[in-house]
Order: structure tokens, then C-alpha cells, then sequence
């Protein structure tokens, strides 16, 4: 539409349409030039293809009409892949696949039995450009490599340690293995951590392990309780011969101490007795009466120089009732 105006004409559609133009242009380059990246994700700029730059979260430009694109790869969600179960739906109560993944799980343990190995691997991206461009599929490989790190260390443990005490540690040494094959693949994976589930005998054997185990735990009750009675009984027989010892110990120090004592006044008897030997006669022999008349329950005096029988006074019984 043309609009004259003294001698010059003006194009009025023209300028609108060209103006629509250029707005339509511009919201395409914003729209395919602007983007976000989330609070848990890295930007990953490819210029035809090529890594250019990373960017960090928030609002970024790129160039437009497809030259760069991005990849957002989200570096602090921790992902986890299960291995020998699959879980159809993880709530309150938790739904597992009734499916066995014996392919998986089946192993050979280092003294040539087999065990049913159920394990999860958690794990996040640490290096986007490695996670993206190093390996084809980093998590398909992270499945095979895992498979592969437990297999070789279940193998080199015995069947009770995998099915019993050993799965900790067992855990502890697939992470370490398995973290050191990722960062020689350059994948750009982190272990986070590696759960043992469920560990079991294969289902024909199973009866024949549960029996295995109850007589090795009655082999440990048995043996706990040896040793709970070993405990009671070697103390008090300890302490018992100690209290012998002790007794023997002070009954020879007190005969030996009598001993001494007899022997110091035997000595101070006898040296009185060489300075007067007649007092010191009579003073033995009335000692010695004095302690044995006491213990007599009869008592005869009898005349040295009397020759006929004499009716004999009965001393004690009167002086008991005398004294009654």
C-alpha cells in the first residue's frame, strides 16, 4: 500500500512486513541460541560435532541454526544399575521381577563351589567430556566391567566367606577394582558405592548349605561353651591352689617359728637345769603334773612302803562333789 505525501510516496506494508520479518528472525535466533542448564547438570558445547566448552548452570548463549548444540549431563545425581534383580517398583513395599538373571549372578567361588550373587552399583558422572566422548556407551560398559570385577574377586574367596562374614569386604574390593578399571577406560565414571544383596547356594544345594551352616553352628556353640567352662573352671582352680600354697606356706612358717620357739626354751630349760639341776627336776616334774593330774578322772595314792591292801580313797569324786 503506497500513501503519497507532497512529492514523496511512502511503502507502508512493506516496512510492517519487513519489521514482522525481522522479529520472526530474531526469536528464532533466541530460541534456538538460548538455553538453561539445571543446578545438577554440566553443559556440554559441540561446535558441528566437536567439544568446544563446558558451561555451569544457569542462562548461556550458543550459536544458532544448529552450529552448536548442547548435551546437558547431570554430575551430582547418584544413578544405580542392579545386577542379578530388577526392581519393578521401588515405594513402601518394594516389587522385584520374579525373573532369575542366573546369567548375572551365577559365579564360581575359589574352592570350586557355586553361589547365587545379587549386587547393586551406584554411581554418578564425575567427567562429563569422558562420559560423552571417551566411551561409546559408558554404562553398558560399567555393566560388563562390573560383572567382570566381581566375578574375579568372589572367585578368589571360599564359598562361606562369600555366603557369611566376607561380603563387606568383598563389597569393598569389587569398588576398588572396579573404580580402578572405569579410570583406566578414562569413562568418566565415579563409583559412589557397591552393595552385596542377597548371596545364596544355588536352589539343588541350598538344603544341603543350610545343613553346612547349622553344624558349623553348633560347632561354634559347642566350642563358645567349652570355652565359657574353661573360663569358670581354670580361675577357680587357679585361685584354689593359690589358697593351697598360701595355707602350706604359713603352716610351715608357724612349725617353723614353734620350732624355734621350742628350741629357745629348751635351751633356756637346760641351761637353767646345769646351774641348778635338782630345782630345776622338781620344777619339770611338778610342771608336768600339774598338767596331767587335771586330765585324771581317778586318782590312787598309794603308801610306797605299805605292803597290805588298803581300801583306796577315791580323791577325784569327792572333790567333784565337794566342789559341786
Amino acid at each position: 500500500m503506497k500513501v503519497q505525501v507532497g512529492d514523496q510516496s511512502y511503502n507502508v506494508g512493506g516496512s510492517r512486513i519487513r519489521n514482522i520479518v525481522y522479529i520472526v528472525i530474531l526469536v528464532i535466533l533466541l530460541a534456538s541460541g538460548l538455553y538453561s542448564v539445571g543446578a545438577d547438570e554440566v553443559g556440554v558445547i559441540q561446535r558441528f560435532g566437536k567439544f568446544v566448552r563446558s558451561t555451569e548452570p544457569g542462562l548461556h548463549l550458543k550459536i544458532p541454526l544448529g552450529v552448536e548444540s548442547v548435551v546437558k549431563v547431570k554430575v551430582k545425581k547418584v544413578f544405580k544399575q542392579e545386577f542379578g534383580f530388577r526392581t519393578l517398583k521401588a515405594d513402601v513395599r518394594t516389587q522385584y521381577s520374579s525373573r532369575r538373571y542366573l546369567e548375572e549372578s551365577l559365579m564360581l567361588t575359589g574352592d570350586l563351589n557355586v553361589a547365587e550373587v545379587e549386587w547393586i552399583v551406584q554411581y554418578k558422572v564425575k567427567d562429563p567430556y569422558n562420559f560423552l566422548f571417551k566411551i561409546r556407551d559408558p554404562e553398558e560398559t560399567l555393566r560388563a566391567m562390573s560383572e567382570a570385577v566381581v566375578r574375579r574377586v568372589v572367585g578368589d574367596r571360599a564359598v562361606t566367606d562369600v555366603l557369611t562374614l566376607g561380603r563387606i569386604e568383598i563389597a569393598e574390593d569389587v569398588e576398588v577394582g572396579l573404580q580402578e578399571v572405569l579410570d583406566g577406560f578414562e569413562s568418566g565414571l565415579q563409583i559412589v558405592t557397591v552393595k552385596l544383596q542377597n548371596v545364596n547356594p544355588p536352589e539343588p544345594v541350598k538344603p544341603a548349605f543350610n545343613e553346612v551352616n547349622r553344624a558349623k553352628q553348633d560347632k561354634e556353640k559347642m566350642i563358645n561353651e567349652a570355652w565359657e567352662d574353661y573360663n569358670k573352671r581354670i580361675p577357680k582352680a587357679k585361685g584354689e591352689a593359690e589358697q593351697m600354697i598360701a595355707e602350706a606356706e604359713g603352716y610351715a612358717v608357724q612349725r617353723v617359728n614353734r620350732s624355734e620357739g621350742d628350741v629357745a626354751l629348751f635351751n633356756q630349760v637346760f641351761k637353767e637345769y646345769r646351774n641348778a639341776p635338782n630345782v630345776t627336776r622338781r620344777r619339770l616334774y611338778l610342771e608336768t603334773m600339774n598338767e596331767i593330774l587335771p586330765k585324771i578322772k581317778e586318782l590312787i595314792i598309794i603308801d610306797e612302803n605299805q605292803k597290805s591292801i588298803l581300801p583306796h580313797l577315791d580323791v577325784g569324786k569327792d572333790a567333784k562333789g565337794g566342789g559341786q
